[in-house]
Parts: structure tokens; sequence; C-alpha cells
């Protein structure tokens, strides 16, 4: 079985024996694979500055069974070094992908909307309103290229168009039913229409990022996708999670 430049990008790699490296990579045509790149610690390895995680990468390999061998890696178009916070999120986004896509199972789409996060995050934009905006995004692509997509289209309890301006009690087994007051809403979450709607249409970003409506509207976005993230991620943490919050003790510090 051969495979021939693959787009790809590195998600996670650790040694592997004495020069070598294993791979956790996600190609675009063929999904999440697992490659051992022969002699990639050596130090006269040309692959050693390519086989990075964040880069566009053009991979062949070939072999059978769970491991299959590099036997060759170019790089694509080169973006921006991520620094700081953004190498964080971007973890993050590996991470998930490590811990919820199948192996040998294709997706695409996703891989367009990770490419297309991580050059968002490479951007020229600090905003931390933009980094949350397109984080929130990817995850609720994520969870619809999984089948565990959210209800963002209707009112479940009449099956009515959602409505902005309108508050909203989101359970993770039924979706968002209308409600008239924040008491109404025991056992779910408080979400405004207008919430949902961004979401559905795919547009968090705001050209005044600072506007308390929006600053609520990713608030509400972040603890909806988390809800119903930790459902399929499990009872172990997020490294990736875990690193960001030590950080911000530093900062503190």
């Amino acid at each position: 079985m051969r495979q021939s430049l693959q787009a790809s990008y590195v998600l996670h790699s650790r040694p592997y024996r004495n020069t070598s490296k294993l791979l956790d990579i996600f190609s675009r045509e063929q999904g999440r694979r697992v490659l051992v790149a022969r002699g990639a610690r050596q130090g006269n390895s040309r692959l050693q500055g390519q086989l990075l995680p964040f880069i566009p990468l053009l991979l062949s390999w070939q072999g059978q069974g769970e491991v299959q061998t590099l036997t060759a890696a170019e790089t694509g178009t080169q973006l921006t070094p991520l620094k700081g916070r953004k190498v964080l999120t971007a973890f993050y986004l590996n991470e998930l992908l490590l811990r919820l896509l199948a192996r040998d199972d294709p997706h695409p789409a996703l891989y367009d909307a990770y490419a297309q996060t991580l050059q968002r995050l490479s951007g020229s934009s600090d905003r931390a309103s933009d980094e949350e905006a397109g984080l929130r995004l990817f995850e609720c692509f994520l969870l619809q290229e999984l089948g565990y997509g959210l209800v963002l289209d209707h009112e479940v309890s009449s099956g009515g168009v959602l409505q902005a301006q309108q508050l909203y009690c989101y359970q993770p087994e039924r979706g968002p039913w209308v409600i008239e007051s924040k008491q109404d809403c025991e056992n779910g979450l408080l979400v405004h229409g207008s919430t949902l709607l961004a979401l559905q249409q795919g547009d968090l970003y705001a050209a005044d990022a600072h506007t308390e409506h929006h600053n609520l509207m990713l608030r509400e976005a972040k603890m909806l996708i988390r809800i119903n993230l930790a459902r399929h991620l499990g009872a172990k943490p997020l490294q990736s999670r875990e690193l960001y919050i030590q950080q911000k003790q530093l900062l503190k510090s």
C-alpha cells in the first residue's frame, strides 16, 4: 500500500527506538494515521526541521498494518510561526483530533477547517476574542463531522425557528427549548438565540470585539460546546487545557 504526497499535518510525535520517530498525522484524504519516520532523529536527517506540528506537509508512505513507513516529506505553504497563547490553542486543536478521530477515517472538510483555523491563528490579529471565535467554530464543526452536531436550527419542543432575541434552555440530550425566564432552566444551559444562530452561520466574529453582547455570545458558546465535548472526551483531562491553566497562574504570580 503506497500513498504519495498526501496533504497532511503532524498532530503528535514521539521518539521511537534509537533514531526514529512515531508520528500521529492527520491526512486530508486518508484521515488519522500512524507513521514511523526512520532515522528522523539523526543529526544529518533532512526530516529534522520538517516533521513539526502546525506546518502543512506533503507526506508519502507505504506499508500495511496500523503503523506504516514514511518515505518522503515536503513542506507546503509556510505560515507565520505561532507564539505564546496561540501555540497552546493549536496544541488543544491537535489533542481534540487525537482523542476524538478514529484511525483511517477521512474527514476532508474537517481537515480544511483545521487548516483554516491554523491560518487564522497565524494571522496578524492578536485579539483574544478572534482566537476564541475561531476555536468555538472549529469545535462546533468537529462535533458535527463526528455525528454529534448541536441542534442549532430549531426549537425542539415546537420545531419552530430560533429567534435571536429569545432565551433558550439547552440540554445536550435534547437541544434548545424556549423559556420565559432563567428560573425555567433547571437542568440545562441558558443560551440566547443569537448565540445559537451565530454558531449555525459560522460567524462569531465581530468588528467591535469588546461589546457586552459579543462577549456574552462567546461565553455562552464556550460553555455550550464544552458541555457537549465533555460527553465524548471522557474523564481523562486534556493536557493542553491543564498547560493553559498553569500558564495563566504563572502570569498572575
